[in-house]
């Protein structure tokens, strides 16, 4: 266990939204995509169609991304379908986190010791 790994008991998101803008997969679990489409009152088959690809190794499906990498459904006001959000972001950063959380999160930067310059 890394040292000075950055301990997340007080963990409680701001909702900086920096995390959403982090491309990459995320992953649903097989009854996601159903919950999530009846939230946003559509078809789930038209849900998959519209906001969701093939995972690379074929095994799942992952949100598709905004061009500039941003989560689908992050809005100006914040997540667009958060009371149903998928689990993989309701685990953030507990169970799971990028290497770096601890410089883009809005609530770690905030409990990161300042750096001090040492002189001689």
């Amino acid at each position: 266990m890394d040292v000075n790994a950055m301990d997340l008991s007080a963990f409680e998101c701001i909702q900086c939204h920096a995390c959403c803008r982090q491309p990459g997969y995320v992953r649903l679990r097989p009854a996601e995509p159903d919950v999530m489409a009846g939230f946003l009152q559509m078809d789930v088959h038209e849900f998959i169609e519209s906001f969701t690809i093939l995972t690379e190794d074929r095994t799942g499906l992952s949100l598709i991304e905004q061009p500039d990498g941003a989560c689908i459904f992050l809005t100006e006001k914040g997540c667009r379908i958060h009371p149903v959000k998928p689990a993989q972001c309701r685990d953030f950063p507990r169970a799971w986190r990028f290497s770096e959380f601890e410089d883009i999160c809005g609530w770690a930067r905030s409990r990161k010791a300042p750096v001090t310059s040492r002189r001689p």
